[in-house]
Order: C-alpha cells, then structure tokens, then sequence
C-alpha cells in the first residue's frame, strides 16, 4: 500500500503566499486558486483527513503572523490592521479552493465506489463473472463466498433503490443489530435484497422482518442456502421464482420460503404433463355459467380450508348451501368428486397446474 505524502506537501506555496499577501494586501489570482484546489484533490485522493490539513492551513496562518512586527504607533497599527484583513481574507480563499478540491475528490471516490459496488452486484446476482475473480472482490463487499450464503428478496407496493427511505431504514436496523456480520444489503430491479451466511439464518429472518414492515406489508421469499459464487446466484433465483409463484398462485403469506415450494418446480418439470392433466381435469368446468373461474375459486377455498366446507364458504361469502352446489357442478362436470379422497388429489394438482400454466385466462 502506497504511504500518504506527509501534510505539509499539501500546503506547498502557502506560507510564501501569505508572505507576499501581508506585504502587498492583494488576493489570490485564478491560478492561485486552482493550484490549491489542485492539492486539495490530491489529499481527498490520499486519505488523510480534512479537519487535519485545515488545522494545517491555520497553524501555517498562525505562524506567519507571530512572525509580524508588533505596531508601535498609531499608523503602525492600522497597517497591521490592513495586512491582518488580507491574510485572513487569502486564508478563507486558499482554504475554501483547497476544501473545494478536497470534497470534489471525495464525491468522485463515492461515485467510483457505487459504480464498483453496483457492478459487483451485477455479477454476483447475474453470475457473469469468473468465479474465482467474483470471490476476490467479495472480500471487500463484506462476503466469503467460499461459505453457504441464502438470499432474500423483498418486494412492495413501489421500486426501491439504494437511496430510498426503505432501503435506509431496513439498513439502519440490520446494521445496529448485525454490525459485525458479513452480510449484503442492496437493491436490484426494484426490490430489496439480502445477502447473509447460510449459517446465521438470525440475520435472514430480522430482514424479512424489517423488510415487510418497510415496505407497508410487502412480501419477502427466501431461498435455500448453497455454496459459492454460484450458489448466491441460485439461491436468489429461488428467491425470484418464490415470488413469481406467489403472483401465479395468488400466494398472500409475507414470508415465502423456496423451501416449502419444492414441489411447484416439480409440477412445472414436466409441462407437458401438466398441461394435459389440466386440459383433461379441468376443460369441462368451462360449461359453467360465468365459465371456469368461480368453480376453480371454490375449488382453492375448498383444498385450503383443509376441506371444510363452511370454513370455505365464509372465505368466498358464500351460504354453505351455495358452496356446496358449487361442489356438487364440479362433480357433475369434470366427473371427480372434490369430497372423495380417491379424486381429491388429482382436482388439486390440477388446479394447482392451472394456476401455474395461468389457465384458463391463458388457453393451453
């Protein structure tokens, strides 16, 4: 690591400018300026701090003007008066160009740092860097990606970024809690995104917990922790896919586990099975008054009501009689009887595979 170039280097040309300012009173020329805004880039680029370099400015000031003959007359004291207003007033120039150069460095190391950060994100969530390369520069994000990592998504009612007063506040309350954890905080294609070691599963949950809140009830997925480079990008596929199902499937729950949903991708493997179970199971409820869609309702109030039937009714408002005259035209239509447990299985994989294939809005 290069060694920063001591303070004084960076107050080159100054005292001699206060030397001639006290003896002319003039202020500094344009070229003046821009040669302290010069220094002052380069220390924002150096690391040192600027509260040390403007002591530096001022300390150099207060020495120079120990160095001034004391007035011993009337006139003499004017003088000083004069040459002290035009030492001061070429301190506040050289230090004002100084800092301007300072900060506009700063501002270009920040914009510099995002742009690496963000592509550094791009990468890891996308997997088009070589791995190997991927891992070096995960160290200075804050991840080992030779360990286990899972990803939670979130998602809300708007599209996040980086800035927005969402993602600060699930980064204030992860940061207070987790300060010393290797963890990931950012956002992509509008949603809020964590990335934590497979074995703090602590972090995960406090996330999905901040996340719901901070998004106004917004839905959270979690994939299935895997290793390395490769497994972040799986697990927030996961994620991704968590949330897609959750739309198809008309999932309401806030957190989604990739876990728990092991067996929709085993549905979909085979699409072509799946479509022919739908056609076969389901193409006659489109005989129906008002078509498919209320007797494909009742059927999902029903298999997730556990198979009450009053339970089911009071979630679609409907009498008990009304339900069950609902039941009773899904037996005379499709031929399978939703009571009988011999029959169940199908009509609920069925409908499951239409949600999915987004049947019947969608034709097969």
């Amino acid at each position: 690591m290069t060694k920063p170039e001591p303070t004084e280097d960076y107050l080159a040309g100054y005292a001699e400018l206060l030397t001639e300012v006290s003896a002319t009173g003039r202020r500094l020329n344009r070229a003046e300026l821009e040669s302290r805004r010069t220094l002052g880039e380069r220390a924002g680029e150096s690391g040192h701090g600027l509260r040390t370099l403007v002591v530096s400015h001022l300390a150099a000031t207060r020495a120079l003007w120990s160095e001034l003959p004391a007035p011993s007359g009337p006139a003499a004291a004017r003088g000083l008066r004069a040459t002290a207003e035009s030492v001061l007033a070429v301190t506040e120039q050289a230090i004002d160009a100084f800092a301007e150069g300072y900060e506009h460095a700063q501002r270009l190391a920040v914009r510099q740092e995002e742009a690496a950060r963000r592509e550094f994100i791009d990468d890891l969530l996308y997997g088009r860097s070589d791995l190997g390369r991927l891992a070096g520069r995960a160290e200075r994000f804050g991840l080992r990606l030779a360990h286990a990592h899972a990803v939670a998504v979130a998602t809300g009612p708007e599209p996040y970024d980086d800035a927005h007063p969402a993602m600060r506040r699930v980064e204030t309350a992860l940061n207070g809690r987790f300060s010393e954890r290797r963890i990931l905080l950012t956002t992509k294609d509008g949603r809020l995104i964590c990335v934590a070691p497979a074995d703090e599963d602590d972090v995960l949950r406090y996330f999905t917990k901040q996340a719901h809140a901070a998004t106004d009830g917004g839905q959270v997925a979690v994939g299935r922790p895997h290793e390395g480079a490769g497994g972040v990008v799986h697990s927030y596929e996961e994620a991704l896919g968590a949330l897609d199902l959750a739309a198809k499937m008309a999932l309401d729950a806030p957190v989604l586990r990739a876990a728990d949903l092991l067996v929709f991708p085993v549905l979909t493997r085979d699409r072509q099975a799946l479509t022919d179970l739908v056609r076969s199971t389901l193409a006659p409820l489109r005989e129906a008054r008002g078509g498919p869609e209320p007797l494909l309702a009742t059927l999902d109030a029903y298999f997730d009501s556990g198979c009450v039937a009053a339970e089911a009714a009071r979630r679609l408002a409907l009498s008990v009689r009304a339900f069950t005259y609902r039941l009773k035209r899904i037996h005379e239509l499709t031929g399978s009887d939703p009571a009988d447990p011999m029959h169940r299985y199908t009509l609920q994989t069925a409908v499951i595979g239409a949600r999915l294939l987004d049947w019947p809005r969608k034709e097969l």
